[in-house]
């Protein structure tokens, strides 16, 4: 995302918060927030906030502190009005609905590094989001390469198959340069994935070769581990070519910091984030 569709975000997030007077709390309106979170209908933008107050509860917090039901008055044309549900959420709430949204999506990508961190300078903004696109891309990593396993066991390959086929893999990816030895120029302990401390690029390339292996594995139902070394193979060196069409090697690029440590930052960085939200005021009887 451009520094300057960043900065047009900022400014419109910033513009629908409000502060309660007594508390000094900050706090959104779920209405305000639905369209520029992405989301066309209110049903919708419900179930996300449904999810939302679940992963607030599950993590031990008190969801009326952060989550607030209100009905506001809408008008409705010629100066009519009818009563709406909405919800006053602070910055630990909207960030939540933010964390069970699509990364993948613009807005959500935004809204995630735009909650989580209390002085919302554009470039704190731009660092996390930049964060967290790693943390992501680490996780779909993950999944797919679980999803590949599992199908590669039930065509006889066991999990020791499974690490060769992910080896040769590195090696056509890394210009013939083995996951070990990614590892030793990297300074990795030996049992720990290799990818927890590649780039954001580099991780997504390893994943988009894991799903089209995944993909052909089934279409073209390979059988044994060699033939699907062979197809794991010619897959990663596929994407090996197109980085290096735009000269890119990914043996080549530095090493990032061990996403385990970022994981571990983000956990305490949400838990100074409730801190810093704060508790929204105890609801006043309706006039």
């Amino acid at each position: 995302m451009e520094s300057k569709a960043i900065q047009l975000m900022k400014s419109h997030f910033d513009a629908l918060s409000h502060t309660s007077p007594e508390e000094g709390v900050e706090f959104w309106f779920a209405r305000d927030l639905m369209e520029p979170l992405g989301y066309a209908r209110w049903e919708n933008f419900q179930t996300a906030i449904k999810r939302a107050i679940e992963s607030c509860e599950t993590t031990g917090y008190a969801a009326g502190d952060h989550f607030r039901g209100v009905t506001k008055m809408i008008e409705i044309g010629k100066g009519g009005q009818r009563p709406v549900d909405d919800f006053m959420l602070t910055r630990y709430a909207c960030y939540l609905i933010a964390q069970n949204g699509d990364p993948r999506k613009e807005p959500i990508a935004f809204a995630q590094s735009y909650f989580a961190i209390q002085t919302r300078k554009q470039e704190l903004i731009e660092d996390r989001m930049r964060l967290q696109a790693r943390l992501d891309a680490r996780e779909r990593l993950r999944e797919s390469e679980k999803a590949l396993s599992q199908n590669i066991y039930e065509r006889g390959v066991d999990d020791a198959g499974f690490g060769r086929i992910r080896s040769r893999g590195d090696a056509a990816l890394f210009g013939g340069h083995t996951t070990q030895a990614m590892k030793d120029r990297f300074g990795i302990t030996k049992t720990r994935p290799l990818a927890d401390f590649l780039p954001t690029l580099t991780i997504a390339a390893k994943n988009l070769a894991t799903e089209i292996t995944n993909h052909n594995v089934g279409h073209d139902d390979l059988l044994g581990e060699q033939a699907i070394i062979r197809e794991h193979v010619q897959n990663n060196e596929s994407v090996r070519d197109m980085l290096g069409q735009r000269g890119i090697k990914p043996e080549q690029l530095p090493p990032e910091e061990d996403i385990k440590k970022l994981e571990r930052r983000v956990k305490a960085e949400e838990k100074k984030l409730v801190q810093q939200s704060g508790a929204l005021p105890a609801p006043k009887n309706e006039e």
